[in-house]
């Protein structure tokens, strides 16, 4: 009975085309309180964070010109001058903002506070033809406009080309 073979019992792995109900039960919760906390810019339940950080999007930015300038106007709805900055290094103009927010609620079974903030970069590469002395920047209402004089053209000269003895 020593030489007996022994049956082993081999299982059967489970088909990649039944679904797993738990796993997939979890997704769809994860999914759920992702949803719910992003949309209201709360932090996750369980997250032992208490400041959020919520994205500003980047302006959206529009560009004209004229014979005199090159005029950018972007939308930062929501801020304020104070709140964002206009830079020019070399070639290269450069627009940042943070939005930072506190709010804080008392109540005599509960106190809130939270704090958020958010910040954004765009960066624009100027043609040799801008005046870069002459640069100047505007905010009103939620929109930054910021002029960028071109240089002053000198007049075309003509040389006459003589011909070689």
């Amino acid at each position: 009975m020593a030489n007996a073979p022994v049956p082993v019992k081999q299982s059967v792995a489970p088909s990649s085309a039944s679904p797993d109900i738990w796993r997939s039960l979890r997704t769809e919760m994860d999914r759920l309180f992702d949803t719910f906390t992003g949309r209201f810019g709360m932090t996750p339940m369980f997250s032992p964070r208490f400041d959020t950080t919520f994205a500003v999007p980047s302006p959206a930015v529009d560009i004209t010109e004229n014979e005199a300038a090159f005029t950018l106007t972007a939308e930062v709805p929501g801020m304020t001058d104070k709140e964002v900055q206009v830079s020019l290094s070399g070639d290269t103009l450069m627009i940042t903002g943070e939005k930072r927010q506190e709010r804080e609620e008392k109540n005599e079974n509960r106190y809130l506070a939270e704090r958020s903030y958010g910040s954004f970069q765009r960066s624009f590469v100027l043609p040799d033809s801008v005046d870069p002395e002459k640069v100047a920047a505007s905010f009103a209402n939620g929109v930054l406009s910021v002029t960028l004089p071109k240089v002053a053209k000198a007049a075309t000269k003509k040389i006459e080309v003589k011909a070689a003895a």
